[in-house]
């Protein structure tokens, strides 16, 4: 990874592995919140030349460490700064909304030495979207600079009609403080001494009264027992198999750092660094991963989504009463509608999978009371399924492209070149994808058993009559005779677009399949066309759209594999969840900081190491929470509220011989228990079940 990211709540600084921010990066370096750049360059320099790198780590999710030393200094013959005298730490994290960097100078040199210390700062308030070069559009402008004892303070005014502003203070004595936004300060070190200076750099958006700045001191205090009581309230994993113990670590981590509130409780934004915001389908997806370690996350995503329903009909959007939006910007073209993220709608998959999300919730927390909170919502989804998701009254839930500037592809893979048919034809919407019809049915049947508990038994009835005729309806229409396997989608004519792909897959934790077709696609997907070794394939090996090297035509995705895992481990097939498993450890084994990528190239294992996808985020959310998959997946493990059961099918990796989770929160208590090998044989205890509910072991 040639960049840094850290981040916290809705700000994010992203710069190069030195810590700087060049002016012009083509990887949009800067710091950024509400889709705005606050900081666009950033330069650190020792008497005017530029450090040398000796470390740069980025393992910790919340704090960056830098190391760099001087380079040797000498002038007309005489000696200024010998080579590496100087041990120059960068060290920063942010906290509500600041950025802290404190520069700890460290000497060295036998002899006392004098230096300076020069930081050159700009700001350009530009768009993210025109940033990544996404986009032109109408902007403000920088109304300048003011310097004020020891801070800056950077000016724009927006198109908007928004004012922002980036203040930065130090805490030490400058020498300098220029109109340029250079500030420069003098060291000087006895051997073996240290000094240190912060900057403090806070974006500030609006009329709002400027917020107070602790010090650095206090801000990383707070910062860690944020994270300490995060650990506290979350499921623990141990385990004697390190490369899981590690993944599951790193997952836990990650998805902190990703977690982001909007006053609705908190909810995972998709990834850094440029999906740091709400996005329907990867938040409620990485929400669903996590039911097992925090279901609070869950509340969360829910009332975030609940909360941006869609409640007009607007083609620029692609909104319609009911929908779930698909991702929200807050920037100067968003604010202006030059870009229809505000939020846009554009995504086939957002409404049902907040169903699905709600009623897996319900299940595992006997959470009742937000059914009740959101029955307006609920019903408004319910609604938007059957009138604008299935716009010609076929069962089937379809897209179609309104918005000129949206997305023409709006199932999870949304590229362009993602739904191919078997003779290299790109399929034309109306779309109808195999994975959004099981969610469909998933939702229905699952809102239909909670509607049952809260005696709404006729409404009950309609909805498992509902999705019992999509289940015919979807056997007919997509299953494909020839290669025993369901299509990806059916296009604009109801053809099947017969690809081989993971779609289908999803479909398994539904419940929708019949037993000798979910041996059926499970085969399909365990053969050496679609699993890699190293993980399943988006899309199988031979086909004609297949490109291991592709985004969506042939990789892995972590995520997609945590779907199919489910859905495998809920159908008590736990050999195949071992192997789909072993194969992403390994490959994880592979990759920068123990931690699955949002997606690598699909080659066979045959082939060598796994290959990194060119651009991928990191840390991305449904990655990061595909490690949790993998535990809930080996303990088989689902509640059901409804019945007062915990339903177990346990199992371990051959590399491990025992599995400790303690602490899940289901209903209103927790459940700890332990699963060894004893002559291959599952041994589980129950070392704690204060939940009230029954476990029934499989």
């Amino acid at each position: 990874m040639d960049y840094r990211v850290i981040k916290e709540n809705d700000l994010f600084l992203l710069t190069d592995i030195k810590g700087n921010i060049p002016e012009n990066h083509p990887y949009g370096l800067g710091l950024y919140t509400k889709d705005t750049r606050f900081l666009s360059k950033l330069d650190l320099r020792i008497n005017g030349k530029e450090p040398i790198l000796l470390s740069s780590d980025a393992a910790e999710n919340y704090v960056a460490t830098i190391l760099l030393t001087n380079p040797h200094m000498e002038k007309d013959g005489k000696l200024i700064l010998w080579r590496e005298s100087v041990e120059i730490e960068r060290k920063r994290f942010i906290y509500e909304g600041v950025l802290y960097e404190t520069i700890k100078l460290k000497n060295y040199y036998p002899k006392p030495v004098q230096f300076e210390i020069s930081v050159h700062m700009d700001v350009d308030f530009a768009d993210m979207f025109i940033v990544r070069g996404f986009q032109t559009g109408t902007v403000g402008q920088c109304t300048g600079k003011t310097i004020e004892g020891n801070s800056f303070m950077f000016h724009y005014e927006g198109v908007d009609g928004v004012k922002r502003a980036t203040k930065v203070i130090w805490n030490r004595q400058a020498k300098l403080a220029s109109e340029q936004g250079e500030v420069v300060f003098v060291f000087s070190l006895d051997h073996a001494e240290e000094q240190s200076v912060t900057l403090m750099i806070q974006p500030q958006i609006g009329e709002e009264t400027e917020r107070g700045i602790v010090s650095p001191e206090v801000a990383l205090e707070n910062l860690k027992a944020s994270y300490v009581e995060w650990e506290s309230n979350i499921t623990k994993v141990t385990t004697d198999y390190e490369p899981l113990q590690r993944l599951v670590n790193r997952g836990i981590g990650d998805l902190r750092v990703l977690l982001t509130d909007l006053g609705y409780g908190q909810f995972p934004v998709a990834g850094l660094p440029w999906f740091g915001v709400p996005f329907g389908r990867d938040s409620l997806i990485a929400a669903l991963q996590m039911l097992a370690f925090n279901p609070e996350v869950a509340k969360g995503t829910l009332l975030t989504m609940a909360s941006y329903q869609g409640k007009n009909l607007d083609p620029w959007r692609d909104e319609q009463p009911g929908k779930i939006m698909h991702e929200i910007r807050f920037g100067e073209l968003a604010n202006t509608n030059q870009i229809p993220f505000t939020p846009y709608y554009g995504t086939i998959d957002a409404t049902p999978l907040f169903l699905v999300l709600l009623t897996e919730y319900v299940k595992w927390t006997g959470d009742f009371d937000i059914v009740q909170q959101l029955k307006d919502n609920i019903d408004a989804a319910l609604t938007w399924i059957d009138q604008y998701g299935d716009r010609d009254g076929d069962l089937f839930v379809e897209y179609y492209q309104e918005s000129s500037k949206g997305i023409a592809n709006q199932g999870w893979k949304d590229s362009d070149d993602s739904i191919v048919h078997r003779n290299g034809e790109y399929a034309k919407s109306p779309i109808a994808l195999a994975e959004v019809q099981g969610y469909v049915y998933q939702a229905k049947m699952g809102l239909a058993d909670i509607f049952e508990q809260l005696n709404e038994t006729e409404r009950a009835a309609e909805l498992r009559d509902q999705a019992k005729a999509l289940k015919e309806k979807f056997d007919e229409q997509f299953w494909m005779e020839d290669v025993q396997f369901y299509a990806i989608a059916l296009d604009e004519k109801k053809q099947q677009v017969g690809t081989i792909t993971s779609n289908p897959g999803h479909v398994l934790f539904s419940g929708m399949l019949d037993n000798e077709r979910v041996n059926a696609v499970i085969a399909t997907l365990l053969s050496p066309k679609m699993f890699s070794g190293y993980g399943i394939r988006t899309m199988g090996e031979g086909e004609a759209g297949y490109n291991p090297m592709s985004y969506h035509d042939g990789s892995v995705w972590p995520h997609d594999n945590s779907m199919i895992l489910l859905g495998l481990s809920k159908l008590g097939r736990q050999d195949e969840v071992n192997i789909v498993i072993d194969g992403l450890i390994e490959a994880a084994a592979h990759f920068e900081y123990d931690r699955l990528p949002e997606l690598f190239c699909g080659h066979s294992k045959d082939l060598g190491k796994p290959v990194k996808y060119p651009i991928a985020c990191s840390p991305q959310a449904w990655a990061a929470g595909t490690p949790l998959v993998f535990i809930q997946s080996l303990l088989g493990l689902f509640p059901n509220s409804l019945k007062k059961e915990i339903y177990l099918s346990p199992t371990l990796l051959d590399s491990m011989s025992f599995l400790r989770v303690e602490n899940i929160s289901i209903g209103e208590g927790h459940l700890s228990l332990t699963v060894t090998r004893q002559e291959n044989e599952m041994k589980v205890e129950i070392e704690e079940n204060t939940t009230g509910y029954k476990v029934v072991i499989g």
